[in-house]
């Protein structure tokens, strides 16, 4: 058994079942607004530099001259030069390219252990992400993921286009094996325009969360984590003879829990919890804590602010 993503319920006692909720309520949707103006300067630090591209005959602040080749552009061609001095030039400008904003949420089995609410909370965050992209002008793409990518939305820039992010995210269930870096390898592949990418997931991950991180790194992508956590996982709520169920793989393992056996469990998941702090630390991946029960506009601002990315 993986050892991932397990959680614990007495012998004969039916399963938790998900809590039927409103996922976009009128609340959340203005709390969206709150998050496009607090969030205006998106992206305009660190970032900043990597989205100014030098093309000749546009954009508007001018960066340099070249020697004209054949197939240039007439239009390009800086005529004032050639008056004094005869010389053939290129102008050349700089602009600004969109930034693409990859989401990528896990949809793996784990992820809807219990009453739902870390998926709920998981596809809010994603919401949320995804509008504050769209509101700075930018474009915004959504992977759902388990152990491959199970549902995308390609690209899109605009306001607008957050009700079919909404309309996505509604549509998704959680269900399956997750392997992070298995489903994210071909992402590089499906958007040529490097961007950011924010993995939501609670990062239990068999394979290690780590490979997964690593393999958007290896792509070029400007890689950000949102550890969506619920304080219950660390608990084992039963004693005596318990069942453990692998919620991805429906394995199970019989086991006695007693107070030792509890306190330990609880000691390895904080250490767990340090190990992804420190690896996140070690390769400057920002990383958020989202708690379920947290404020979830709080919770992505916190991100970018960490980045430095918002005032």
């Amino acid at each position: 058994m993986s050892g991932v993503g397990w959680r614990a319920w007495l012998r004969g006692s039916p399963r938790p079942e998900p809590v039927a909720r409103e996922l976009f309520d009128e609340a959340f949707q203005r709390r969206l607004e709150y998050l496009a103006v607090a969030s205006r300067r998106l992206f305009a630090g660190s970032l900043q530099a990597e989205r100014r591209t030098r093309v000749a005959g546009s954009g508007v602040t001018f960066a340099e001259h070249r020697a004209y080749a054949p197939g240039d552009d007439l239009r390009t061609l800086d005529w004032n030069v050639f008056a004094r001095t005869e010389r053939l030039l290129v102008k050349r400008f700089e602009e600004d390219e969109d930034l693409t904003v990859a989401i990528v949420l896990d949809v793996s089995g784990s992820m809807a252990f219990g009453d739902g609410a870390r998926f709920d909370h998981a596809r809010r965050l994603a919401a949320a992400m995804a509008y504050v992209a769209l509101a700075n002008l930018d474009r915004a793409a959504l992977f759902a993921v388990g152990d491959r990518v199970v549902a995308r939305l390609p690209p899109a820039r605009g306001r607008g286009q957050i009700f079919k992010v909404l309309s996505f995210l509604r549509g998704l269930d959680a269900g399956g094996r997750t392997d992070l870096a298995a489903a994210v390898r071909t992402l590089g592949a499906e958007l040529p325009r490097r961007g950011v990418a924010v993995v939501i997931s609670d990062l239990y991950d068999p394979e290690g969360f780590e490979r997964g991180l690593d393999a958007l790194r290896w792509q070029r992508f400007e890689v950000m984590a949102v550890h969506v956590s619920d304080a219950r996982d660390a608990d084992v709520p039963a004693r005596g003879d318990v069942r453990l169920v692998d919620s991805e793989t429906d394995e199970g393992r019989d086991v006695t829990v007693t107070p030792a056996v509890a306190a330990r469990f609880a000691e390895a998941h904080a250490s767990w919890r340090r190990d992804v702090a420190a690896f996140c630390a070690a390769r400057r991946v920002p990383c958020a804590e989202a708690e379920v029960h947290g404020d979830f506009a709080d919770q992505v601002l916190g991100l970018f602010r960490r980045q430095g990315l918002v005032a």
